[in-house]
């Protein structure tokens, strides 16, 4: 049986769309760097292709058999994006080594954990290093430069700046406009959250992420969408850095994301704009206690 992973999985569904009856597929490397997995990814794909008889894998010959239907699909809800599954073992990384300035990040280990080739990691880590957290160094090596405190600052001076005008888009969206349903989805979800609080604490990060990459959405804008990236990837991440008191602070986060969800559902500016600036300004401090407390342990600089 295959790896049953999301990469996997995402590689699986990708390789699907490529099959046409009477033809056959790519090579190996050539599937590698369509597909940007590794070998032994791109080996369980086809195995698993031979098994459901959508191929006939003879040698160099991988003649498609017959087109693939929607069972043939996994889920979507259980695949994620490379760049997705890229960002979450570069962070659990990063976490795992403390954090500390001048940890050293080896893109073909990262490579190899994952299961991809080193050309997306590569390109990850690039678009990444814009910002200043890791910078490049010879043979494939990766320095972390440290979430300072500075760093720390201008991000939320530039998050604060966007999602202001991101919320005042969002009022201006048309009733019909589908980010009001998921907006009333995520509603539910922040409460049904909130009524197990002291077990389900730890989702409030998931939450967080859709609630305001919906709101960045709203902008309209390609790089405040862009940017987001960079501020997902570090406020979702930070709760982790330091666990004290993570259940009263998720739980109070909640209750403000609820009042926010409410603002915005007024479609009234001013309302939305004070939920917003008092959420923001609680992340912020949120942000700024869990570097204190880490450079505390681990020495990160302030």
């Amino acid at each position: 049986m295959p790896k049953q992973n999301t990469v996997f999985k995402d590689a699986y569904n990708r390789c699907l769309r490529l099959l046409v009856v009477g033809e056959s597929l790519p090579s190996e490397p050539e599937l590698c760097t369509l597909l940007g997995v590794s070998r032994t990814t791109v080996r369980s794909i086809l195995f698993q292709m031979v098994e459901t008889g959508l191929i006939e894998w003879n040698k160099r010959s991988k003649a498609v058999q017959r087109p693939p239907t929607k069972a043939d699909f996994f889920p979507e809800h259980e695949t994620s994006s490379l760049s997705e599954v890229i960002e979450r073992m570069f962070m659990q990384r990063i976490l795992m080594g403390s954090a500390e300035p001048g940890m050293q990040i080896n893109e073909l280990e990262l490579a190899r954990e994952i299961g991809i080739g080193t050309t997306s990691v590569r390109e990850f880590l690039i678009r990444f290093s814009r910002f200043g957290l890791i910078e490049k160094r010879p043979n494939s090596h990766w320095v972390l430069k440290g979430f300072t405190r500075q760093f720390a600052e201008e991000l939320t001076d530039v998050r604060e700046m966007f999602e202001l005008k991101s919320a005042a888009a969002f009022v201006r969206l048309p009733a019909d406009h589908p980010a009001w349903t998921e907006l009333e989805t995520l509603r539910r979800a922040h409460a049904e959250v909130f009524a197990d609080i002291d077990s389900r604490y730890l989702e409030f990060s998931a939450l967080d992420d859709r609630l305001h990459r919906l709101i960045q959405q709203a902008s309209d804008n390609r790089f405040i969408i862009d940017f987001y990236d960079i501020i997902a990837i570090v406020f979702h991440y930070h709760y982790q850095w330091n666990k004290a008191n993570a259940r009263e602070r998720n739980g109070k986060a909640i209750l403000e994301h609820l009042d926010y969800i409410d603002a915005l559902k007024t479609r009234r500016p001013e309302a939305v704009e004070a939920a917003c600036r008092l959420h923001l300004s609680s992340a912020r401090l949120s942000l700024m206690q869990s570097l204190s407390a880490t450079s505390t342990a681990t020495g990160v600089a302030q």
